[in-house]
């Protein structure tokens, strides 16, 4: 190489080997991608042959997520959807709850994409919209999963983080999952986010997409979509938004329906019961359920987050042996993630829920499905159900329905669900009344919680359209606050209709009927309605208002004059009915002084106690009360002679003076008490020294027992060797110390008493030993029973023996 010269690769330019390979890996991409084409081309999608993903024309890459994440079979409406999907046709999908729809349209979706050839420049390419933000996460890992071998970026769209945030991030997908409201937010005011390119549309779950309100967003939001694109449309139901929602977005639909023709809209493999419940045992019902099935994944379903809020705190308190999570839809974005990931990965648990989960979310090995409150309608019901028994596995629900609402049993008869009563045991019913009392006693927050939970499922039912099934009119609120914990029924406000302001101004209405007046011949009458009323004048109609109500009243008379005829004085404030001069006092308090009784007067001790009322007279029975007006009980004390004297008693300064000088009273004071204190511990040492030598003259006689039992052990080992080989004689010792008659005759002689010595263990056999074995066999011989004793019997255990001994 000539000097300077620098190769290809150093001037950044790609060599000549490098450029071969690339092109030939494109050239085997777009033969691969031609022979894809022609494959979905020859497709017969009638085919009885398709039965796995095997048998249809997918991408290697797409192969290798699905065999990697475990999908193999395909499912009913996969079978029809798949391959209707990959030929480009539009699809109105309607599918069971748990049968595989989500996986229906991800894979049209990546097929589409990678015949396309698309890339990161090529902007979004396809655009899928979940009405949860559950079930779009959940869609969003299931991408994951099966496109992990693609080169195409997704993203989630959800809301709950900076718009800012996302808006960086939107132009580099080719793949998004959102809700609807948040992406009609990006698409009208995120600048630069262009969707002009988009492929395939999906919308999952749309008829509840149009139940949450979302019609007009969804509207909005396919107008800003190109007219030339595949739409996926996926429904458990259909209703007649989703029909208008079609006709407005899909072009000669494929109807896909795999359950018109089936005898059950819920999954074949679930239990299905219903239990008639009051509303005031549903709480104390659905925590005997709990305690009974603690081994259990449970979910429960309530019409509200202020109800799930409330069971759940309430719940928690009182530990039912189960873990508990809670999720509704005002919970933040990072808890209602990790809420849903607990859940998934527990094993035992309950979760109390709304229907932010009741469709499509997809919670492993759920055994319960628990509907505390009656859904709205049957299709609620059948997508709650389906949180269990997913995917050919069994599960079990369980509906409450309260005795006004059975009328929903026919709503659930005309969508074709099988459902069976049931009863609750007597033996797991347990009331928690007077726990939830006590809870929401103790805890304002609680019983706050409580109070807008009872608010919330009144209004729930008061706001339901099926009148026939909710009944408001018949709910026993009180006992349904009693339930809960608390004192009395909260106010509800949207009770307040025509009917209670009726009530309410009934007593007002008579009155001022009743205060008019009828002319004479009925001229010049005027009504209520026509007359103006000043502000004083509907203060004076007011009742059990305060004492300046009468004094408005006589403000408000025709004429001057006041109640008795009296001539009323304007510049008088208060217009009164009779004035007294000086005489009219003097004669009235004569007057009062005879009728009134002289009073009475009750000797307490030193002090009187004058009885001049009735209240006063009520004092004499109460005990308590009158102790105030006696003398105060003072201590005593008595001296050698037997007189009295109080406790404290203070000294003249006189007959102090007369004892003598203070320093000589203090020395001679502190002189007695030292002398007291000195003897007292005189006392005190000999006491202390008499206990430790009764301590020692203790431990001397145990020490002298012990010794005796040792000796008498070795005697016993030396009584049998020879006694000819021994040159002394081993029980010397033992004669040499007094016997028990001896020891007695020392004591009394007057020695000293020793304290009873404990018994030694006989270890040895002596020669009364044997002549007791001679008289036993002996007797043995003859027939007679013989029973021995060491000793006399001097209690109960010694008796009993001695009686089973005899009884043998």
């Amino acid at each position: 190489m000539a000097p300077g010269a620098k190769s290809a690769a150093a001037r950044g330019k790609p060599s000549k080997a490098n450029t071969e390979a690339r092109s030939l890996k494109r050239k085997r991409d777009q033969d691969d991608v031609e022979k894809l084409r022609k494959a979905v081309d020859e497709l017969d999608i009638k085919s009885p042959d398709i039965k796995s993903f095997t048998d249809l024309p997918l991408c290697s890459a797409t192969f290798a997520g699905l065999r990697a994440s475990h999908f193999e079979t395909l499912t009913d409406v996969q079978k029809v959807a798949i391959p209707l999907a990959l030929k480009g046709k539009d699809i109105l999908g309607a599918a069971k709850t748990g049968s595989g729809k989500t996986l229906a349209f991800l894979v049209p979706v990546l097929e589409a994409l990678y015949r396309a050839q698309w890339t990161e420049l090529d902007g979004l390419g396809a655009l899928i919209i979940s009405p949860t933000r559950e079930l779009a996460v959940q869609i969003f890992e299931v991408l994951r999963k099966i496109g992990r071998k693609h080169t195409f970026s997704a993203g989630l769209v959800i809301g709950g983080k900076s718009l800012l945030e996302e808006a960086e991030r939107l132009g580099r997908m080719n793949i998004l999952v959102c809700t609807p409201g948040r992406m009609l937010q990006h698409l009208d005011q995120t600048a630069g986010f262009d969707v002009n390119n988009l492929q395939i549309l999906v919308l999952d779950e749309a008829d509840r997409i149009m139940d949450m309100g979302f019609q007009s967003a969804v509207d909005a939001l396919v107008d800003h979509l190109p007219k030339d694109r595949q739409t996926l449309l996926f429904s458990a139901t259909q209703s007649k938004r989703v029909s208008d929602l079609a006709r407005l977005s899909l072009k000669d639909p494929e109807y896909v329906s795999v359950h018109e023709e089936a005898t059950s809209a819920t999954p074949i493999n679930l239990q299905q019961h219903y239990i008639v419940v009051p509303l005031a045992e549903k709480l104390e019902t659905l925590w005997g359920f709990l305690r009974a099935n603690l081994k259990s994944k449970i979910i429960v379903f309530l019409s509200s987050g202020k109800q799930v809020r409330f069971v759940y705190e309430s719940f928690k308190r009182m530990q039912p042996g189960i873990s508990l999570l809670h999720l509704h839809g005002r919970q933040k974005q990072l808890a209602r993630l990790e809420v849903t990931s607990r859940f998934g990965a527990a094993k035992f648990a309950c979760l109390f829920a709304t229907d932010v989960v009741a469709r499509g979310v997809d919670f492993p090995a759920v055994d319960w499905v628990i509907q505390a409150d009656c859904p709205e309608d049957a299709d609620t019901y059948i997508h709650r159900v389906g949180r269990t028994a997913r995917y050919e596995s069994k599960g079990k629900a369980v509906l409450f329905l309260e005795p006004t609402e059975l009328a929903f049993l026919k709503r659930l008869a005309h969508k074709k669900v099988p459902i069976q009563k049931v009863n609750v045991k007597e033996t797991k019913k347990k009331s928690i009344t007077d726990q939830l009392q006590s809870l929401c006693f103790q805890s304002p927050d609680l019983k706050y919680l409580g109070q807008k939970a009872f608010i919330s499922y009144t209004r729930s039912i008061h706001l339901q359209k099926d009148k026939e099934v909710f009944k408001f009119k018949k709910l026993d609120l009180d006992a349904l606050a009693a339930s809960m914990g608390l004192a009395g029924a909260p106010q509800i406000k949207f009770q307040k209709g025509e009917d209670v302001k009726r009530l309410k101004n009934a007593s007002r209405e008579a009155m001022s009927s009743g205060s008019e007046s009828d002319h004479e011949g009925g001229e010049g009458k005027k009504s209520k309605k026509d007359e103006v009323r000043t502000k004083y004048q509907k203060m004076a109609e007011r009742q059990n208002q305060d004492v300046l109500s009468s004094h408005y009243r006589k403000l408000l008379g025709d004429d001057d004059e006041n109640n008795n005829g009296e001539e009323v004085d304007e510049q008088d404030f208060l217009a009164v009915k009779r004035v007294l001069g000086d005489d009219d006092l003097d004669k009235a308090a004569e007057d009062g002084t005879k009728d009134q009784a002289m009073p009475k007067v009750i000797q307490l001790g030193k002090s009187e106690l004058v009885i001049d009322s009735n209240r006063r007279e009520k004092l004499l029975k109460s005990k308590k009360k009158l102790l105030k007006f006696m003398d105060k009980p003072t201590k005593l004390v008595f001296d050698d002679d037997g007189n009295a004297h109080s406790l404290y008693e203070l000294q003249d300064e006189d007959d102090f003076k007369q004892e003598g000088p203070a320093a000589r009273l203090r020395e001679e004071f502190v002189e007695t008490e030292a002398t007291k204190v000195r003897e007292a511990d005189v006392e005190d040492k000999q006491a202390a020294k008499d206990r430790r030598r009764e301590k020692r003259d203790r431990a001397k006689a145990r020490e002298r027992g012990e010794e005796l039992a040792q000796l008498e052990q070795q005697t016993a080992r030396l009584g049998d060797s020879d006694e000819d080989e021994m040159d002394e004689d081993p029980l010397a010792l033992l004669r040499s110390l007094p016997m028990p008659d001896d020891r007695d005759k020392v004591d009394s002689d007057g020695g000293d008493d020793e304290p009873p010595k404990k018994k030694a263990k006989k270890w040895f056999q002596d020669d009364s030993d044997d002549e007791r074995a001679q008289l036993a066999a002996k007797n043995k011989k003859s027939g007679k029973k013989v029973i021995e004793m060491d000793h006399e019997p001097d209690n109960l255990q010694d008796l009993e023996a001695l009686a089973a001994g005899l009884l043998d």
